[in-house]
């Protein structure tokens, strides 16, 4: 199989969801797109700067329906995100990062970098604040969505 006829990626969103989901970069796409410039540090290959697209990480969650009672602000400091990429590289992302009243950063689960389509390869978490690229990961597979200490 050819590498253009292989089957897209794919992304497993789960956990604490009414809506769990199995998403491809073209369901990405469906949501609200979002452009970042990021400048980060990777430890293999030094000083990065990228253009990212995609939809922010707090639409995908919220898009699968969270069991989070938006209305309780310190109940939804207990959620964390867990987000899993396809080399086994594992980042955790607290609620209060992404939830717009709290921290509202601008996480992406990037569907293109620098104009290029992430299609094969799957989206890329994207930490435009974080200067180290630790959790900018490759080939997101899963997104887990859970309250700390269940």
């Amino acid at each position: 199989m050819s590498r253009t006829d292989a089957p897209p990626a794919t992304l497993r969103l789960h956990g604490l969801l009414d809506e769990p989901a199995e998403l491809t970069v073209e369901h990405l796409r469906a949501l609200p797109s979002h452009r970042v410039e990021a400048r980060f540090n990777c430890l293999g290959s030094g000083e990065q700067r990228h253009r990212f697209d995609g939809p922010r990480l707090w639409d995908v969650v919220r898009a699968a329906r969270p069991r989070v009672d938006l209305r309780g602000r310190k109940e939804r400091l207990r959620f964390l995100l867990t987000v899993t990429g396809a080399d086994g590289h594992v980042a955790v992302v607290s609620w209060a990062e992404i939830d717009p009243d709290f921290g509202g950063q601008q996480i992406l689960l990037a569907t293109g970098v620098d104009g290029v389509p992430l299609d094969g390869a799957g989206p890329q978490l994207v930490v435009p604040a974080d200067f180290c690229g630790a959790r900018y990961i490759s080939g997101v597979t899963e997104v887990w969505v859970g309250r700390f200490g269940d």
